[in-house]
């Protein structure tokens, strides 16, 4: 797996709106915030944390729903049920991260081992399932799919929920509910 810039660079390649290139991008994006995490402090290290979070949140919900029903048919339902197994899993560790103190030794070091779990599955998307799903669809599926996607990023939950996170039903179900009560949340927390 490649630095962000090389993400960038690859999103960049794919046309414009392309799912893939949505997820490339926001892979890069995600790469680029846990170095700002891991090389602050203080406030700036509590909000490129918040950030990180969301980013996090918002993009495997969408995954799940919009991706993982389209790669279980062409990258095979075993492929879709490791990559929402990984995130499932990377959900309840998000969780217990967002609880801790970012200044703390213990914050440090989960995060360290969250952020190879989560370059490893990016991996796996990046060389099982993407490649399978821009093989299986057309131009015009793909670009639906990309904005399927940000729509639904628009609306979904900006904080970790175990309980649905790996399922693409529980998402569908409880997200927009789960939305509304994080995006209160974050207003709240800002002001």
């Amino acid at each position: 797996m490649g630095d962000a810039q090389n993400d960038h660079e690859q999103a960049a390649r794919l046309p414009e709106g392309d799912v893939v290139a949505v997820l490339l991008g926001q892979h890069g994006r995600i790469k680029e915030l846990f170095g700002q995490v891991k090389q602050s402090g203080g406030e700036a290290r509590k909000n490129a944390f918040d950030e990180l979070r969301s980013l996090l949140a918002v993009h495997e919900t969408a995954e799940e729903m919009i991706v993982r029903p389209v790669s279980a048919d062409t990258a095979g339902k075993a492929v879709a049920d490791a990559r929402n197994a990984e995130e499932a899993e990377a959900n309840k560790v998000l969780a217990q991260l967002e609880k801790m103190d970012v200044s703390s030794a213990e914050f440090e070091s989960l995060l360290e081992r969250f952020e190879q779990s989560v370059l490893q599955h990016a991996e796996k998307e990046e060389t099982e399932e993407f490649p399978a799903v821009r093989a299986g669809c057309s131009e015009d599926q793909l670009e639906k799919m990309g904005r399927r996607l940000l729509a639904v990023e628009k609306v979904a939950p900006t904080h970790p929920h175990p309980m649905a996170a790996g399922s693409p039903t529980a998402q569908w179900m409880t997200g927009p509910f789960a939305s509304m009560v994080d995006r209160v949340k974050d207003a709240l927390s800002k002001s």
